[in-house]
């Protein structure tokens, strides 16, 4: 499927009873906008109804072709699950999704009638979503599959077009890289993201990424080796020098991340405020 043009506020049919709507928040960390998926005919489940903007919310029970029944998020990250409250007050639709973790990061304003455990399927009417724990980005996300059409709803853990930032300690280099991993399980023919374009080759994009992070890690590795004992702001520039400077302070929170990933694997120890690699670690 070629890629489509994202405008903000027009639903786009994607896929037989999958439509898209994205939010009015462009920016550097949402790219073209929060991905609303609108889905179902005469039963509608919303899933990622996005920041609390009236406008979004509003624009999706006007443009949803039957009555918002359900409410599902992929997490409670500030831009994916405040619209969750005004759109249940508008609708009177269940709130499912999990709840948030401790953090300033989360929206403490979701509050699910239903959590989902990992594997458990939702009768939304005339199709079954099953919840697919996928913690990295976040330790509650989780993607949405939907097996029948083979497409999966991804939200932040896999995004068209940009590596996801994993920013400790919610999130986790450890458990991201397990996650991508276990989605190479699944038949999936396509991907929803929660930011960017719908995604028609989803295994190439997830081998891609998990290559891009082993690369990225080797990266860290041989700034280490070359730097030795150093603390974390002089190994970024090393790690991250094809990535625009404004960009690095996000970047340091996956880096922080690596070294995390690399200490629990007994490849890195932590001095004080300094990174050094185990004896052994660079060969």
């Amino acid at each position: 499927m070629p890629a489509d043009a994202i405008k903000p506020g027009e639903l786009v049919d994607l896929a037989p009873s999958i439509r898209r709507l994205t939010a009015f928040n462009a920016g550097t960390m949402t790219g073209p906008g929060t991905n609303t998926w609108v889905l179902g005919e005469k039963e509608i489940a919303v899933l990622d109804p996005g920041p609390a903007s009236p406008r979004h919310v509003e624009n999706i029970v006007d443009q949803a072709p039957g009555e918002v029944r359900w409410i599902l998020v992929t997490h409670t990250h500030p831009d994916h699950s405040p619209g969750a409250a005004l759109l249940a007050e508008l609708t009177g639709a269940s709130l499912i999704g999990p709840t948030p973790p401790p953090g300033d990061r989360q929206d403490s304003s979701f509050c699910p009638a239903v959590q989902p455990n990992d594997g458990q399927e939702f009768d939304l009417g005339g199709f079954v979503l099953r919840a697919v724990h996928t913690p990295g980005h976040a330790s509650n996300h989780f993607c949405w599959w939907h097996a029948p059409l083979g497409v999966l709803f991804t939200g932040d853990h896999i995004m068209q077009g940009s590596t996801v930032v994993i920013a400790p300690p919610d999130g986790d280099m450890c458990a991201y890289m397990a996650s991508l991993g276990r989605l190479l399980d699944l038949p999936i023919r396509a991907m929803a993201p929660g930011h960017g374009h719908w995604i028609d080759r989803p295994r190439e994009e997830i081998r891609g990424l998990i290559a891009h992070r082993e690369r990225r890690e080797e990266k860290v590795v041989s700034a280490m080796d070359a730097l030795g004992p150093a603390a974390l702001e002089a190994i970024l520039p090393r790690v991250y020098d094809d990535v625009p400077d404004r960009l690095h302070p996000v970047a340091a929170l996956s880096l922080e991340a690596h070294l995390l990933k690399l200490e629990r694997e007994g490849r890195a120890r932590r001095e004080g405020d300094s990174w050094r690699l185990a004896e052994g670690a660079a060969q």
